[in-house]
Formats: C-alpha cells, structure tokens, sequence
C-alpha cells in the first residue's frame, strides 16, 4: 500500500506540483546561500546501525534532506526530485551522496527508512538516531520540526510540520547552499555539476 501511494506521488511530483504546496514552500523558503549561518555537523545513524557523520563522505559532496516517512506530500516529491537530480548526474553521481535525515525517529525505524528511500534511489541513505541527536542535527541546519496533533488524537497519531528544500554540502563537510521545495531538478543538478567542475570534480557531462 505504502508502495502504491509512493509511486502516485513521485509521478504526481514528476508532472506537476499542488499550487498549495508550492505556495507553502515559496512563504517558507529562505535564501538561497547562508554562508555563516547553517552548522553542517552532524552525527547520526544509517539503517544499517553504523554512525555516520558530515565527514564521512570527505571528497565528495552531500545532498540532504529532511523529512518523515509518514509525510503525504512534500517528502515524496522532495525524494522523487532528489532521484532526478542522481540521474541527471549520470556517471557523476560518483562524487555525491544524497541522505534523507528523518524528523520522526520514533516512528521511522530503521527497516522502514530503508525501504522508504530505496523506492526512490537505492544510492540515497537514510539517516536517524536519538530525538535527542536528531534535533541537534536540524538545529544545525537551521531545519524547523514539531509534531502537529489533532484534538484528541492518540498519542502515536500525528503529522511533523517541517521546514523542505534540499542543502547541499561540498566535499569538505562544509555547507555550499540550500535549493528551495520546488527547484527544479534539472537546475539543481546544472548547479551541483558547475560546482563539481570548480572542485575538479566533473568526470562526464549530463545525462540528458
């Protein structure tokens, strides 16, 4: 079922986006460079128990996201868009990893994150941990979450309002920029091979 919903929406995001959404977004959105502002630190957990952190990925540059696997919406046109990006990389997509950070780690297991991202891309890694590790990680990243309830919902039933877009982090571990919800992928992969090329990165053109 989860698989289902999934797919509707990465077509839904691959076509056209609800002007809602976008309008969110566009209220939501803050600039796109914040050099000086945003702390690229973090130290998490791979679905597979092993801690990671921003310097694991040393050489190459990162691609991350924040969400919850539960979202209805944002999260899977986010991801659905993130996999484009991979694509439109071709053979460079060897010098990116892209991570989706969960803001809902008491419902997001690990075997449930896994699976989630694997829909999208198998090269995207998701990433959790303690609330505690994780709110550290989003404070960092200037990234807001709160979980919102309706009246007299039980305690496990709940949405996360959180802040979208996708930051990306260059080959040091240090923050470069964050593309806002709704960027298209096409213009977020163009920026991240000009910035590949300028790091000597760039191994191939684009895929078109």
């Amino acid at each position: 079922m989860m698989k289902k919903r999934l797919l509707l929406l990465a077509l839904a995001a691959g076509l056209s986006l609800p002007s809602a959404a976008v309008d969110l977004a566009a209220e939501q959105a803050p600039p796109e460079r914040e050099t000086g502002v945003i702390n690229s630190r973090y130290l998490l957990m791979d679905a597979n128990g092993r801690a990671v952190s921003n310097q694991d990925f040393r050489g190459r540059f990162q691609l991350l996201t924040f969400g919850y696997t539960y979202c209805p919406d944002v999260c899977p046109t986010t991801l659905a868009e993130m996999a484009m990006v991979i694509n439109r990389l071709g053979k460079d997509a060897e010098a990116l990893q892209a991570l989706f950070i969960t803001v809902d780690p008491e419902r997001d297991t690990v075997d449930t994150l896994r699976s989630y991202v694997a829909f999208f891309d198998p090269r995207i890694i998701a990433l959790t941990g303690s609330p505690a590790l994780v709110r550290k990680a989003a404070d960092n990243f200037k990234v807001r979450y709160e979980k919102v309830r309706e009246p007299d919902a039980p305690p496990e039933q709940y949405a996360v309002d959180h802040s979208a877009g996708m930051i990306l982090l260059g080959p040091d571990g240090r923050f470069i920029r964050k593309f806002a919800y709704a960027m298209p992928a096409a213009q977020i992969a163009e920026h991240i091979l000009d910035m590949m090329a300028s790091n000597g990165l760039r191994r191939a053109p684009a895929s078109k």
